[in-house]
């Protein structure tokens, strides 16, 4: 899938990878959960799938991918880790900034592929630059916006929170380190989901 960094028309194909990789999501919720510190924030696998889509199909197919994933959960589907879903788990949760942090992390992960391309590196350096991306989109930015709403969100205060965070960033580092392996091999085997020949 090319990155449709100036054009949204998607193929039919296109839509069949965003579809999948929004399943993928799903699937990844299926190995369970883990709430560090009595919390209400669990760790779950579902944050792969996020770095996998964006890393995979390019800013608008892995925006598009969680998209897809988070309006099937505000519509109830229980496709959340727990099997939870329901429109109160997207905009009234505690974790409802990570959740809508996904898109936004899928986006900037892909626009950062698409810009510095690892996949055109020697292994170490493509999966050290995939590592560096998926870390800023995938925890940086995500971070970013789910933070602020798990605090407010929450009556135990920031540093009980901060507490919390710091039981997910292992986690989280070690998913950045998958993705990475997983993307900058599936780029080097399929060359067209890069563009193939406008590389």
């Amino acid at each position: 899938m090319t990155d449709r960094s100036s054009s949204l028309r998607l193929t039919a194909t296109d839509l069949a990878r965003i579809a999948v990789f929004a399943a993928l999501i799903a699937a990844l919720g299926l190995a369970g959960t883990l709430y560090p510190l009595g919390g209400q924030v669990p760790i779950t696998a579902q944050t792969l799938g996020v770095m996998l889509a964006g890393a995979i199909l390019g800013a608008y197919g892995g925006a598009l991918s969680v998209i897809t994933f988070t309006v099937l959960v505000a519509a109830g589907l229980p496709l959340l880790s727990g099997g939870r879903g329901g429109l109160h788990w997207v905009i009234a949760a505690p974790t409802s900034g990570y959740l809508i942090g996904w898109s936004f992390g899928a986006f900037v992960i892909g626009w950062l592929a698409w810009r510095f391309r690892p996949w055109r590196r020697s292994a170490a350096a493509g999966m050290a630059l995939f590592l560096l991306i998926n870390l800023i989109g995938g925890v940086g930015v995500v971070y970013a916006i789910g933070i602020p709403v798990h605090i407010w969100r929450v009556d135990s205060g920031t540093l009980a929170v901060i507490q919390a965070i710091g039981s997910f960033l292992p986690g989280d580092l070690l998913k950045a380190v998958v993705a990475s392996v997983v993307a900058y091999q599936v780029h080097r085997a399929i060359p067209g989901l890069a563009g193939g020949s406008n590389e």
